[in-house]
């Protein structure tokens, strides 16, 4: 079944785009190829095949929290350009008060 120009309208309604006749008419056949694609994939998808969202299994490679000694105050802020109260000093980029 081949999209018409009048079943473009109907989606770019549904997705509030507005399309020329002539636009309606250059993506009818476009649109029909990729509906067509994703026909032939569902054709080659068996059911003892496994819907996947990746083609390689994914793990994760993330470690457990677990709360640790921090470094020192001092320590940190020794490299900082600018310190001020136990906290790094930045330039301001707002122009807001403080």
């Amino acid at each position: 079944m081949a999209l018409t120009a009048d079943d473009v309208a109907a989606l770019a309604r549904l997705a509030r785009i507005d399309l020329t006749p002539d636009e309606q008419q250059h993506l009818a056949p476009q649109l029909d190829v990729i509906l067509e694609s994703v026909a032939r994939v569902s054709e080659v998808a068996a059911e003892d095949v496994p819907p996947t969202s990746h083609a390689l299994p994914l793990t994760n490679v993330f470690r457990p929290d677990e709360v640790q000694q921090s470094l020192p105050v001092d320590q940190v802020l020794a490299g900082a350009p600018a310190a001020e109260q136990d906290r790094f000093r930045v330039p301001r980029i707002l122009d807001e008060e403080a």
